[in-house]
């Protein structure tokens, strides 16, 4: 790794503590967040060049803190009030006390935040990845296919929003954070699915936000479960946090085979197992291994586990089907939703047979949330091809086709369609 990749990842790592230590002294996410940025900007150009200081973090906050102190002489003198000086004096901390303004947990509470459930899931997808991960508003905008200026509205109106609702830089009420825990977990699992298999243009996967939604996740794992105990009780027995990190590396562990050398898709039965990343697997094994036995089974885990077996399947016919059916009917009492369904039906199908799988299939044709969904005939089409029945295949496969945006994924559904005419 270069130099500056090192400073560049060291950078991103501190940049929500840097954040959540002036956010929780002065309570002012905007202005917080811009004295933050110019701060990491003169890092990024001074520490190649002169060498990371001694104490990173603590040089971050004392620069974030001046920029603050400029921000407030400026916006005093402009309101001319009269607390002007007593502000600037408790604004301008000494650079040896810039340590003791972060928290262990400054990165756990600026997610929570980022995740208030007055936000919708975009804003607070959005708002997380400028905020906690660090990434530029034009570089959200491109992963998300929005123009900067609309991306740049949304995570405004996040701020301001969560400005309206009196929300303080605090861990929230114990009788919110197990329900706030499950939002920051959504909101990572869907950074992480956005990256994984990208819903629209000409990439197949981004891995920028794949390595972004594992990173976050790993924190919020780590600052769970560190040996202090610091963490609240009832977030530190959550399982479902080890669980969606240990579902993130078991089906990243594959990204390296999911695609050939010109970018096209390659469907997981086709894959090069030895291009697996066989530590990834190891690791979310182990994670998965370890929280099972000592928390009440969610979602994250089960589809991990789901992951699991199909890692451990040394070729595509050795993967475990009925265990993996018997998985997804867990999965489907637990936590019902159409996708699970879809999964489901191609389980089945390899149990029981492609008409039994093409008949639980028949359930979501009236739900109206896989409506204009590619992957519904998507499944159907390679149902049908399982069961012999060719022209409906076709049909299929390229109906799925014309409703997807994601240019990989359409070429492969037109392939497959050509390939059985």
């Amino acid at each position: 790794m270069s130099p500056d990749h090192g400073v560049e990842d060291l950078l991103r790592e501190l940049a929500p503590q840097v954040l959540g230590a002036l956010i929780r002294r002065y309570g002012r996410f905007d202005a917080c967040e811009d004295a933050v940025q110019e701060a990491l900007l003169d890092a990024a150009q001074q520490w190649p060049k002169e060498g990371v200081p001694e104490r990173p973090r603590g040089w971050l906050i004392t620069v974030a803190g001046r920029r603050m102190t400029d921000h407030v002489r400026s916006e005093s003198a402009r309101r001319r009030r009269e607390d002007a000086v007593a502000l600037e004096a408790d604004v301008l901390a000494p650079a040896a006390d810039a340590e003791s303004l972060v928290h262990q947990d400054d990165t756990l509470t600026l997610l929570f935040l980022c995740c208030h459930p007055a936000l919708s899931a975009p804003s607070q997808i959005a708002l997380t990845l400028r905020a906690v991960g660090g990434l530029t508003t034009a570089a959200i905008a491109r992963a998300f296919l929005v123009p900067e200026p609309t991306m740049a509205q949304r995570i405004s109106r996040a701020k301001q929003r969560i400005k309206a609702t009196g929300s303080t830089f605090t861990m929230p009420p114990a009788a919110e954070r197990e329900q706030r825990l499950k939002v920051v977990l959504q909101v990572l699992y869907l950074i992480f699915n956005e990256g994984y298999t990208t819903s629209s243009g000409p990439d197949l996967h981004r891995g920028d936000l794949t390595a972004e939604a594992i990173r976050l996740t790993r924190a919020v794992h780590r600052l769970l479960n560190d040996a202090d105990g610091s963490a609240p009780e009832s977030l530190r027995n959550d399982g479902e946090v080890a669980g969606l990190l240990a579902l993130m590396l078991l089906t990243d562990a594959r990204r390296a085979a999911r695609t050939g050398a010109d970018g096209a898709l390659i469907p997981l039965t086709e894959q090069d197992r030895d291009q697996w990343d066989a530590e990834a697997i190891a690791a979310g094994v182990a994670l998965l291994t370890d929280s099972l036995p000592r928390s009440a089974i969610g979602p994250y885990q089960l589809q991990a586990a789901i992951a699991a077996v199909h890692d451990e399947a040394p070729r595509a016919q050795d993967t475990d089907w009925p265990q993996i059916l018997g998985l997804y009917e867990l999965l489907a009492r637990l936590w019902p939703n159409p996708m699970v369904t879809l999964n489901q039906a191609i389980a089945v199908a390899m149990v029981r047979g492609p008409r039994a799988g093409l008949d639980r299939l028949d359930e979501l044709d009236a739900d109206d949330r896989m409506a204009g969904n590619h992957r519904l005939p998507a499944v159907r089409g390679h149902l049908l091809e399982m069961a012999g029945d060719r022209t409906a295949a076709r049909e299929n496969y390229r109906a799925a086709a014309r409703l997807t945006l994601s240019i990989p994924e359409r070429h492969y559904l037109e392939r497959r369609a050509d390939q059985i005419s």
